[in-house]
């Protein structure tokens, strides 16, 4: 059948994923994400210097209603914990017919290291060539995250090359690094996954 697992389709294994609600919460959310140095210094080339409160709800504007999907990651327990935000970036108008995207993803540092941020970008990858019909997502990254690298490459992604000391952090230049992903090459990881499955089953 068609509809066979979409009730689970805002669901992976241990996350839940939501949209990014216009209320005070979300947007103090928000701010708490902007508002994490470390992890704004890892996802952000812009100049470093303290949030203020109104561009983190301008980030928070971008997010909820200007990606082509946005949302809040959440624990599945009863209080629904919010640990993270995801985005996959819309079209600019006259290049949906390209079919590409790229993924956003910001986890807070006491979620961090427990292995939330590859599950939410494998389920986004899902969600876009699956439901959204993308031809080609896209991942990028700043040189000295050395973290970010590895897992992108563990996940798949495909390095595409750099722009070289395209920005200046603490004191030195850096690259600027692209990955993406096909959506052919996701379906034959899809499927040495599901084999890889099954043969575990077989030896139980």
């Amino acid at each position: 059948m068609a509809t066979a697992g979409i009730e689970k389709l805002f669901r992976s294994a241990r996350l839940i994923y939501r949209a990014v609600e216009d209320d005070q919460e979300d947007k103090n959310f928000m701010y708490k994400i902007q508002s994490d140095v470390a992890a704004l210094a890892s996802s952000d080339s812009d100049l470093l210097k303290p949030m203020t409160t109104k561009e983190a709800n301008s980030h928070h504007a971008y997010v909820s209603s200007r990606t082509l999907l946005g949302v809040i990651i959440c624990l599945p327990n009863p209080e629904r914990t919010s640990i993270g935000s995801l985005y996959l970036t819309a079209p600019k108008p006259g290049a949906e017919h390209h079919r590409n995207s790229y993924i956003s993803i910001d986890i807070i540092a006491d979620y961090q290291r427990k292995g939330y941020g590859s599950e939410a970008i494998e389920w986004a990858l899902n969600w876009g060539f699956k439901i959204a019909g993308l031809h080609r997502i896209g991942i990028e990254a700043f040189s000295y995250n050395e973290g970010a690298r590895q897992l992108y490459e563990r996940l798949g992604f495909v390095y595409e090359g750099c722009k070289r000391e395209l920005l200046w952090f603490n004191g030195d230049w850096h690259d600027y690094l692209s990955w993406s992903m096909l959506e052919h090459e996701w379906r034959a990881l899809i499927e040495k996954k599901s084999l890889a499955n099954a043969k575990e089953v077989k030896k139980e």
